[in-house]
């Protein structure tokens, strides 16, 4: 009987790929269970098992006593004597239990449990596994497709590719052979359970290093990923060695290796750029196709904003804005994209002298000027004197004040567009109260530009 129960057990044990040592403790514990459901305790009980020899050894200690008040730890003198004449009192007697003897209902109990631990065993060795292989890329078949997962079968094992893991353009069939990265080993109440993936970042890098024995060799190094599963990634690629063309060896001769990965990931575009220390230069490369004319980085807030040329922009920002956010992702900037117009009107605008940072002139000047629609001092100097001289409040006096306090922060300040001041007559207009102005009037206002 121990032979068979050993070598049934042994088998199972190779077909789960269970190891011995864990066998033996199995079976060791299982008959521990079986003694204490038959004698209440197995305190004075040993148990050998041998796996080489297919044998189970049952040994039960008992202390010799002149009188028996329990049996399972105590026997007679008497008794102990028939099977060895040398034992006295106090000694202890080892006596051998035949396995046989525990009756087929408990044996039979004993084997369900033995099942069950078997089970138990199996899983933790999955578990431990596939808990090492996290990371690595499995080949499996489809067994079947639900509506939020599919379960594909590997190493006699059912694993699990999740929808939010799923490419989402890609279409399976029952009985499709599948190519996933392991990304997790959990264990829950039905055991462990192991989930791949197919749209990880880590996957294209797997890919990589199986298609480019350069990556694998580590050669090249793959500096980052990003990637929009089914859609586009962009990878960031750098070799120590200058003789090696880290993007050609990528590409591969007539871009045989690059489209291997394509294939495998439903047609996904794929751009390999050269990966750089430096931020604008690598920014630069990142935004390809697009070809950025200036990068400009705050480092602070890790953003920077990249001018492209009006031509260029839509294939700077892409479908979807998906150029631009890989772009993002893969130099770890938050990019903004400009049009190169955009970018020089404003430029110009901040290089403008505002009329409000001009102390010089007075609330009621600058009030005027800007309700005319006047900003800056490069507005009020291009619209010309004789354009002031036309607003409501403006007279000789107070617009030779102007341009004397304009011409303090430029080199040059052009002379009237219709000549000298003095070939200019002096208006005579209604000031905010309703009064009339005169020369004499608008001299004293000049003055207060200053005052003021």
């Amino acid at each position: 009987m121990n032979i068979n129960i050993v070598e049934a057990v042994t088998q199972i044990a190779k077909e789960r790929n269970i190891q011995r040592e864990v066998l033996g403790e199995i079976l060791e514990n299982l008959f521990l269970s079986m003694i204490k459901r038959k004698y209440g305790t197995s305190d004075n009980f040993d148990i050998f098992v041998n796996m080489d020899k297919g044998e189970v050894e049952i040994y039960q200690v008992k202390s010799i006593v002149k009188e028996v008040t329990d049996p399972v730890t105590e026997i007679s003198l008497e008794n102990a004597q028939r099977v060895e004449p040398d034992l006295e009192l106090g000694d202890e007697f080892v006596e051998i239990i035949d396995p046989s003897s525990f009756g087929r209902r408990l044996i039979t109990s004993a084997k369900q449990g033995l099942n069950q631990k078997i089970r138990e065993a199996e899983k933790e060795v999955i578990f431990a596994e596939f808990s090492d292989r996290v990371g690595e890329i499995i080949v499996g078949d489809v067994r079947q497709i639900n509506r939020e997962e599919i379960l594909v079968s590997v190493d006699r094992m059912e694993v699990s590719l999740p929808k939010s893991e799923q490419i989402y353009n890609e279409r399976f069939h029952r009985g499709d052979s599948i190519r996933a990265i392991i990304k997790a080993v959990t264990q829950s109440s039905r055991g462990p359970e192991v989930i791949v993936s197919r749209a990880d970042p880590q996957f294209l890098v797997r890919l990589f290093e199986i298609e480019v024995p350069e990556i694998y060799d580590g050669i090249i190094e793959l500096k980052r990923v990003a990637r929009f599963p089914g859609d586009r990634a962009k990878v960031g690629v750098y070799s120590n060695d200058k003789r090696i063309d880290a993007v050609g060896a990528c590409v591969g001769l007539k871009g045989v290796r690059i489209q291997a990965i394509v294939k495998e990931l439903n047609n996904e575009k794929i751009d390999v750029i050269n990966w750089s220390s430096e931020p604008q230069i690598f920014i630069q490369r990142a935004l390809s196709p697009a070809k950025p004319l200036k990068v400009l980085i705050d480092e602070e807030n890790k953003s920077a904003t990249a001018v492209i040329s009006d031509d260029q922009i839509s294939l700077a920002i892409g479908k979807g804005g998906q150029n631009r956010q890989l772009a993002s992702i893969l130099t770890g900037y938050e990019i903004t994209t400009v049009k190169e117009s955009e970018w020089l009107l404003e430029q110009q605008k901040e290089e403008s002298l505002m009329l409000t940072d001009i102390p010089e002139l007075s609330k009621n000047v600058l009030d005027k000027l800007v309700s005319a629609g006047f900003e800056s001092a490069e507005e009020v100097l291009d619209a010309g004197r004789k354009t002031i001289m036309e607003l409501k409040g403006f007279g000789d006096k107070t617009v030779e004040k102007i341009w004397e306090i304009l011409g303090s922060y430029y080199e040059e300040v052009e002379e009237a567009e219709t000549g000298p001041m003095d070939t200019l007559e002096p208006d005579i207009e209604k000031n905010e109260t309703g009064l009339e102005t005169s020369e004499e009037n608008d001299t004293e206002s000049a003055e207060r530009v200053l005052e003021e």
